[in-house]
């Protein structure tokens, strides 16, 4: 199993690492890392692995085996062997970049209170898909909404709660097409504002900054019809 030290601390970049294990396909699996694997329309991280003799570009990361987390190469190369002490590091830029995306995009769906039928993030922009019939009548007006809410300065924080608690409040699943994924008995919700501040609170296992103010001004982009009753919405970092 991989600790998911990026839970904690999604600003930590660089640490080191053991090896556990090599994968048939090459991968790369540490007992504990930074790099968030792909999951949940979030990309995985891409940086580097650097060890006494050698170091390796990684391109991504994905899930593996249980709880494990897999470090992809960008292209073969010497590889550490299992046992070894590796220094991680994540492309920090990218990494920041889809934080602040993500913490928008929570925002997003608060702005537009219909459900969120999909959704995917890049280092450049973000977009959900809504359960949206019409298109909206004032584009203009929601991204007016979406910045007023970003430049409220809300902390992000995060909290868990357990199976049972999540079946008991299950408007807290904006998402129709995923479900928060289960296992452990513990699900982590993302809380944007404080007490009765609350802007938004769901569930969510990816990495977003630590208060609002950090995603800078947005703007929407196109919204596309996507079927009967469905619009995507695109977002863009300004």
């Amino acid at each position: 199993m991989t600790k998911l030290l990026f839970r904690d601390d999604a600003y930590r970049r660089e640490v080191e690492g053991k090896v556990t294990a090599i994968t048939s396909e090459g991968g790369i699996v540490l007992d504990r890392t930074v790099f968030y694997p792909t999951s949940g329309g979030q990309p995985g991280d891409s940086g580097t692995l650097k060890w006494k003799g050698g170091a390796i570009e990684i391109a991504t990361a994905v899930k593996g085996q249980g709880d494990d987390v897999v470090l992809l190469p960008a292209e073969p190369s010497a590889m550490p062997g299992v046992g070894q002490t590796v220094t991680q590091k994540i492309s920090w830029d990218r990494r920041y970049r889809h934080m602040r995306i993500h913490t928008a995009l929570h925002l997003l769906s608060v702005v537009i209170p219909l459900p969120v039928s999909g959704g995917a993030i890049t280092a450049d922009k973000g977009r959900l898909d809504f359960d949206m019939p019409d298109a909206p009548e004032d584009k203009a007006a929601l991204e007016h909404d979406l910045n007023r809410l970003i430049a409220c300065n809300m902390d992000v924080s995060d909290e868990w709660i357990t199976d049972a608690e999540l079946d008991a409040q299950p408007d807290l699943v904006k998402t129709m097409s995923v479900q928060p994924p289960r296992g452990n008995g513990q699900i982590r919700l993302i809380r944007i504002g404080v007490g009765k501040e609350t802007a938004d609170l769901q569930p969510c296992g990816g990495t977003h900054v630590a208060n609002t103010d950090e995603i800078g001004r947005v703007r929407l982009g196109k919204i596309e019809k996507k079927g009967r009753q469905n619009r995507r919405v695109y977002l863009h970092l300004e």
